[in-house]
């Protein structure tokens, strides 16, 4: 049991520090403007845009069921808070002839807030993977 408390309050405080700079619950009402084309869940279908589920961390272009623009597959990123909000300020400037047709989010404060939902996302899955999987 001393194990799991442990675990979960490591993983709780990683999830402060991670979405510190961001309003998480604001960021979720910004998704609405994402969920057209993208899904946050993992697994879920976004449509016409790739899964972002656990985009923090993971290269550009790689999400095996999406067709990426040349651009975006030879970019060399890997998705973090600097690279996403510099890409959602503006996509064709940050990967000129990607195929996201989004003319982006201007606002530094949006974008903050969007990152931490997203950020918020990652943690709440690690979280609950970890407690359900954790050798206790």
């Amino acid at each position: 049991m001393h194990g799991k408390i442990t675990m979960a309050a490591a993983l709780v405080l990683a999830a402060g520090a991670v979405h510190a700079d961001g309003d998480a619950k604001r960021g979720e009402k910004l998704f609405d403007e994402c969920v057209a084309c993208h899904a946050p869940e993992r697994g879920a279908s976004g449509g016409v845009g790739p899964n972002l589920h656990g985009v923090i961390g993971r290269k550009a272009g790689e999400v095996a069921e999406f067709r990426y623009s040349p651009a975006m597959k030879r970019s060399g990123l890997t998705w973090n808070e600097s690279e996403l909000d510099a890409y959602i300020a503006d996509p064709q400037k940050k990967i000129p002839a990607n195929r996201m047709p989004y003319s982006g989010m201007p606002e530094a404060r949006d974008r903050a807030d969007l990152i931490a939902y997203l950020m918020n996302e990652l943690v709440k899955k690690a979280l609950s993977t970890a407690v359900l999987e954790y050798p206790f």
